[in-house]
């Protein structure tokens, strides 16, 4: 076996994982497939030298896949950002063999755009977060579906919806036909489930990260509630893996894109690349903390004053929050919870 380090791409798939291995030069070594097993990947790259380090590109199952060769063999591995890869790809064909060497190039160039491998216990907590989030937009689908088929059949609510007269006018007042009133009766059904599941997922939670120190923190923050700590504990993890609050907010989607060329200066609404959800709840929370806050209320004032939209005025209040609670996240460190570390050595820190 050689001394030489070597650098290696690693495509991963149900199937199995395509292991391309390349030397300083660029020269290819390797590029085969081997089962979706740990000691078959490393012998694969191992045979043509040590490794210096190796990409994977960010999917469901990498993670794992990468924590667990860093954990039994000490390899240092970077995920790569799927949709930045893709872009420097340019090439309308995709073959596993392919993805694999373009990985291994630009980890040997140092150019593969990495994203942050969270540690498993963060994300066993997003997946509880992430869970709850599911149900709640199947909640929403099933409300729809019921104001659809009143709006249909042209009934008129007496009061307000979703209240417990509202539920006892579906049940004895609403003038449907048979089987309109059978499909009805179904969606309450499920309506009434997905809450108690949601619920339950609630106290699950609660039991979780009720010593949670960055929860705790997040919650004397007044207009912030247990659903904004939550996701910004889960999806964010570590506040120091970001350099500026700026770079935060941008990792949140709440930055404007821009839209300029030459003179002409133009910003196209707020950047698409982000998690949704994330954004979502801090549009929200910023809307709580207009109502509850004199500081983020005299902001909005402000903004209103010279003509912004109300949406616009919203996600200005998110970023400024945004950033104002990353400082007060790294001034305060000691006083906030040491947000879990990678379990596992050579699991570099990065934005993603």
């Amino acid at each position: 076996m050689s001394t030489v380090p070597v650098f290696v791409g690693l495509d991963y798939s149900l199937t199995g994982v395509q292991v391309c291995v390349l030397d300083r030069e660029g020269k290819m070594l390797g590029n085969q497939k081997v089962p979706d097993q740990v000691d078959a990947i490393v012998h694969s790259a191992s045979r043509f030298g040590p490794v210096h380090s190796a990409a994977i590109e960010a999917c469901c199952g990498a993670s794992d896949l990468a924590e667990e060769i860093v954990q039994r063999h000490g390899w240092l591995i970077h995920l790569g950002h799927p949709g930045y890869v893709s872009r420097i790809k340019q090439n309308p064909d995709k073959t596993d063999f392919s993805d694999a060497h373009l990985l291994a190039d630009l980890e040997r160039v140092g150019y593969l755009p990495r994203v942050w491998l969270a540690p498993k216990s963060l994300r066993e907590l997003r997946t509880l977060v992430r869970d709850r989030q599911a149900l709640v937009r199947q909640c929403q689908s099933i409300r729809l579906r019921i104001t659809a088929l009143l709006r249909d059949h042209r009934q008129v609510s007496p009061c307000h919806r979703w209240t417990q007269k509202w539920y006892a006018w579906l049940k004895h007042g609403v003038e449907l036909g048979e089987h309109s009133r059978w499909v009805l009766d179904r969606q309450l059904d499920r309506l009434a489930w997905m809450t108690r599941e949601i619920r339950q997922g609630e106290k699950h939670l609660h039991e979780v990260m009720q010593d949670d120190r960055l929860v705790q923190f997040l919650l004397k923050i007044k207009g912030v509630g247990y659903v904004t700590a939550w996701t910004l504990r889960t999806e964010i993890g570590r506040f120091d893996r970001f350099r500026t609050g700026r770079q935060l907010a941008r990792f949140c989607g709440l930055s404007p894109c821009n839209r300029s060329s030459g003179s002409k200066m133009a910003d196209a609404g707020l950047i698409r690349c982000a998690n949704p959800e994330l954004r979502r709840v801090l549009i929200e929370a910023a809307w709580s903390l207009i109502r509850h806050q004199p500081r983020w209320r005299k902001l909005a004032a402000s903004l209103r004053e010279r003509g912004k939209k109300g949406s616009v005025t919203c996600a200005a209040v998110a970023n400024r929050f945004v950033r104002w609670l990353w400082h007060q996240v790294m001034n305060n460190i000691e006083n906030v919870p040491p947000v879990d570390r990678p379990a596992v050595a050579g699991v570099p820190v990065h934005v993603g």
